[in-house]
């Protein structure tokens, strides 16, 4: 679970990735020069992957944490294999 103050930071930069897909649209829309639009998408992509990266984390350092040291053997296989499942489907 994430705090409070974690979740505000994750809205605010989902926030702010919205605004840079809505200046994609409005870039198409107006037909801006294209290597315009790939930066603009370079952009929004880092900005969302950062943002999954920082849930990983807060996932890491709770959830698959809490279940190595408090909890049965069943959520820790579950917690390991979220988590490789995580890894071979985004770490490409």
């Amino acid at each position: 679970m994430l705090s409070d103050d974690e979740k505000k930071k994750l809205v605010h930069r989902l926030s702010r990735v919205n605004g840079q897909v809505d200046a994609v649209r409005r870039m198409v829309d107006e037909d801006a020069y294209c290597v315009d639009i790939l930066m603009q998408i370079s952009a929004a992509t880092g900005a969302l992957n950062r943002v999954g990266e920082l849930v990983l984390e807060q996932h890491l350092k709770r959830c698959v944490r809490d279940a190595m040291e408090n909890g049965d053997s069943a959520d820790r296989d579950t917690k390991l294999e979220e988590i490789m499942s995580i890894f071979r489907k985004y770490g490409k």
